[in-house]
């Protein structure tokens, strides 16, 4: 192939888009740069990321991440807590101890739907600040019946190193407290991503 010099500048571009490190290991999210962004995404190939991580929901203490924001007049008396709606920013650690590192927050909204057993609908944004996907997102939508062992929820989008994402969150609860209602959950996120 012959190389024109329109192809040699094109090739240039293209190793110094790739080659230059970002400051802090955050990616460029300013409009022009999310749209050069999309005119490489035909040449782009999509990648499959592993992540695992603990969720700390902590209802019940002195410094709460979770917050009850509404219920129904019929909440209190329903053994499902239907229609209680709690608003969260709940750590996302390495290990499953509440001093293990934190990675980022799963922050957003959660709400008891179901009168028959004990089911969430889990609208959360994973807010990622540590590592190679600092300042990433991944978006959470879906159904999270708390006491069957494994609960699969898609991820339906993502920004930053995660952009365009798709894929599966799998929680199991490693720990919880009927009583105080704080728990803590096991994430295995598998995605697709450019």
């Amino acid at each position: 192939m012959k190389m024109t010099g329109l192809n040699i500048a094109m090739l240039w571009w293209v190793v110094v888009i790739f080659a230059v490190p970002m400051a802090h290991g955050s990616i460029d999210q300013s409009p022009k740069a999310v749209e050069k962004w999309f005119k490489r995404l035909p040449q782009a190939k999509e990648k499959l990321t592993k992540l695992h991580f603990y969720f700390h929901d902590t209802v019940t203490d002195k410094n709460p991440t979770a917050i009850r924001v509404a219920q129904a007049n019929i909440t209190s008396k329903s053994p499902t807590r239907f229609g209680e709606t709690l608003v969260v920013d709940d750590p996302l650690t390495l290990g499953p101890e509440p001093s293990s590192k934190i990675i980022g927050h799963a922050q957003g909204i959660y709400s008891s739907v179901s009168k028959e057993e004990r089911s969430l609908i889990m609208i959360l944004n994973l807010v990622f600040n540590d590592g190679k996907f600092n300042g990433s997102t991944l978006s959470l939508l879906g159904s999270n019946s708390i006491f069957h062992e494994y609960r699969e929820m898609p991820i339906l989008g993502g920004t930053g190193a995660l952009r365009l994402a798709r894929g599966i969150a799998t929680a199991k609860t490693y720990a919880s407290n009927t009583t105080t209602r704080n728990a803590v959950v096991e994430y295995h996120v598998l995605v697709l991503h450019y």
